[in-house]
């Protein structure tokens, strides 16, 4: 049986919010996979993306995965584009429930307003107009990835939390 959880979506969705606290009820580790990222490469997200480019980025982001996707008892709060790499996805099965939070671009909109210098894909002067192309794009991705979704749009974090805990138990025999 599967013992860790994956949670993956856009950017604003509630990932490592949300991870935090189901790390926590459900007394497993947790790791955000962009922290991870920042660590190894010694520099910021923005600051890879500015000096090596996208492509570099998801390079690291492909071997930090390889290096937690077996790891059991733990929440990992993955980055809104690692379903780009279909090896992600297909280590992170192997271990991993995969849960898929969504959120309405509006919604995201207001979420990362606060956030100008962390978001080098949001580095536009439309950024209503960029979160929809790019979740339209990566809609298939995370849909074809998740075991479960959950609208994360008009839910607190703690709501989501327990909504995740349900399906884990109706859906996959979870304790």
């Amino acid at each position: 049986m599967k013992t860790s959880i994956a949670l993956i979506g856009f950017m604003g969705t509630g990932k490592t919010a949300v991870g935090k606290i189901l790390a926590q009820k459900l007394d497993k580790n947790f790791i955000e996979l962009d922290g991870m990222i920042e660590k190894k490469a010694g520099k910021s997200i923005p600051e890879i993306f500015q000096q090596y480019g996208e492509i570099a980025f998801r390079e690291l982001e492909i071997e930090v995965t390889r290096e937690v996707a077996d790891r059991e008892k733990v929440v990992i709060a993955c980055g809104g584009g690692l379903v780009l790499n279909k090896i992600n996805i297909d280590r992170l099965r192997k271990e991993c429930i995969i849960v898929y939070l969504a959120a309405s671009p509006g919604v995201i909109l207001k979420r990362i307003s606060g956030d100008t210098d962390e978001r080098p894909l949001l580095a536009v002067s439309d950024r209503a107009r960029q979160i929809k192309e790019l979740l339209r794009f990566r809609q298939p991705f995370y849909e074809r990835a998740a075991d479960i979704k959950i609208n994360t749009s008009r839910l607190s974090i703690d709501t989501v939390v327990e909504k995740i805990i349900g399906r884990l138990k109706d859906d996959a025999g979870y304790d």
